[in-house]
């Protein structure tokens, strides 16, 4: 995750404090020395709607042996007791959960900061009421364009209706709230739009996800956007941040699954502001790149632990049967040991980038679905040969 708010201005929220710390650089286990990582937990696969790039490749059936109240329970101490920071609560859709609001309550009676991606849909004002009650710290609603886009991206007429109320209904009782966008060849044209949106509806956050190819989102390699799109992407991000501080409007911007985005800021502002440049290149040296498998992991509503959410056909063990932490850092697991030191076993252009301590080789699941080698060389890098030090043979 890439913060383009702090990059930029070096603005302080919540979570820079994990990205860019002294203390994460040298870490194996978590965000930084001593802690765990920050731990999505996917509590169901049962969702309302039925996303185009929904790497659970959910639906609205219900499935069996998902981790029950109890179990969740356990877990959350496993957590607490790994000193994890944040648990995000995903799905599916996890307002689905009819326990959710007891799970949420009792992460954060553990000291947990509490999190919730959501489709927004199912949020009333009693539920926004509740969320903020409880103390949840931020609520991510995913956006994939304005209506007719999103509408067809989540596959379900009225989507975007619903989750707008579902938004208004959190700015209303001031529950932090933010979108959640993923950029593809089908919306690129609508980031204008959403910058637009987030000042006319007071959203806190954006977060623009890089598309990653995995569960549904496989079957769209051919709709990801060209190096060319994502670098306009870029620009448009870039600019309209900029414009929202230069205006006095405190929004957080920031861009997800793609860790080139930092290094392109950076080689951007070496032509017109050395000085900045080399403030960011500090940051994102610091924040290291991906850390899939280091401060960032995903527990399925199995019970099974992954890298990351986007990775679900590795598996390192399962809560039921190990505490989390015990599962974390046992580096008998050959993937999960290649991650926290990976840059050895990196091949390509990944290998090659000067810019690999920044980076640390991007994202493992999109290069290993197009070359179908776990280790070779994030296709989704839009940086030239040339930016980033490699020779043509």
């Amino acid at each position: 995750m890439i913060s383009v708010t702090k990059l930029l201005f070096d603005t302080e929220y919540f979570g820079d404090s994990l990205r860019y710390s002294q203390s994460s650089q040298g870490a194996k286990h978590g965000t930084t020395t001593g802690s765990g990582p920050v731990v999505v937990w996917n509590t169901t696969r049962t969702c309302n709607l039925k996303c185009a790039h929904c790497y659970m490749e959910s639906d609205a059936q219900k499935y069996t042996g998902e981790l029950t109240t109890e179990e969740g329970k356990h877990f959350i101490d496993d957590l607490a007791d790994f000193k994890c920071p944040v648990i995000l609560f995903s799905g599916g859709e996890p307002l689905i959960r009819p326990d959710f609001f007891e799970l949420a309550e009792y992460a954060i009676s553990k000291g947990l900061r509490a999190t919730l991606s959501t489709n927004g849909t199912l949020i009333t004002p009693e539920v926004a009421k509740r969320l903020k009650k409880i103390g949840v710290s931020y609520v991510g609603i995913s956006l994939d364009g304005l209506q007719d886009v999103n509408d067809k991206f989540r596959g379900k007429e009225g989507a975007f209706k619903a989750a707008m109320e579902g938004i208004q209904n959190c700015v209303a009782v001031g529950q932090r709230v933010g979108l959640r966008f993923t950029i593809n060849h089908h919306n690129l044209q609508e980031l204008d739009s959403i910058f637009d949106f987030i000042e006319a509806e007071n959203i806190d956050r954006v977060c623009f996800y890089h598309l990653v190819y995995s569960g549904r989102g496989s079957k769209m390699i051919s709709d990801d956007v060209t190096p060319e799109e994502s670098r306009r992407a870029m620009e448009t991000i870039i600019r309209r941040t900029r414009d929202f501080e230069e205006r006095g409007l405190k929004k957080e911007i920031l861009t997800v699954d793609n860790h080139c985005d930092g290094v392109y800021m950076y080689v951007q502002a070496l032509k017109d502001d050395p000085e900045k440049a080399e403030r960011i290149k500090g940051l994102i040296g610091l924040n290291g790149g991906n850390r899939s498998g280091i401060a960032f992991g995903e527990v399925d509503p199995m019970g099974y632990v992954h890298p990351d959410q986007f990775t679900q056909h590795i598996t390192f063990g399962n809560v039921r049967e190990r505490k989390f932490g015990d599962i974390w850092t046992d580096v008998s697991q050959p993937i999960l040991a290649g991650l926290k030191d990976r840059k050895p076993l990196l091949k390509g252009r990944c290998a090659a980038c000067k810019y690999l301590d920044m980076c640390n080789g991007n994202f493992r699941t999109r290069a290993e679905a197009v070359t179908g080698d776990f280790w070779e060389s994030d296709p989704a890098c839009y940086l030239t040969d040339e930016e980033i030090g490699v020779r043509e043979n």
